[in-house]
């Protein structure tokens, strides 16, 4: 068990625009794919929670996970590129990934062009101090 303090924090904004279920549904397909990008597994400090009757709830981080609200889709446009230019590993989810079969989605997506793309979520993950910096401007979601 790792007893010292954490250094890294999951976040995911997502887009209070959007109807919950949807956004559910985004978090829950964001999540999954960040896991995957980050190569330091360690860093992202999983381990099993124990209760008082021994059984184990498995694969929980120590980590924060931080959900913050964001005002609309260009804000979310616009953090995505700041992600991208400080090379932070992130998954996002648009409209386009909402319609018809996976199939569907990924035909839709590929003749959306970005700037049209609406976005209903981004998640991703690193040093609290560096993504603290990139969410201030985001309020906690409510």
């Amino acid at each position: 068990m790792n007893t010292s303090p954490t250094t890294h924090k999951f976040v995911a904004v997502l887009n209070k625009k959007i109807e919950i279920g949807k956004l559910v549904n985004a978090l829950g397909h964001m999540a999954a794919g960040l896991s995957s990008l980050i190569p330091d597994k360690v860093s992202m400090r999983f381990d099993t929670y124990i209760d008082k009757s021994g059984s184990e709830h498995k694969n929980i981080s120590d980590n924060p996970f931080i959900i913050l609200a964001a005002d609309n889709s260009n804000q979310i446009r616009t953090l995505r590129n700041e992600l991208i230019a400080l090379q932070i590993p992130f998954t996002d989810f648009t409209n386009t990934m909402t319609v018809g079969t996976f199939l569907e989605q990924k035909q839709k997506t590929r003749e959306t062009p970005e700037l049209e793309l609406e976005y209903y979520g981004i998640c991703f993950f690193g040093e609290i101090t560096q993504l603290s910096d990139l969410t201030r401007k985001f309020s906690l979601w409510r």
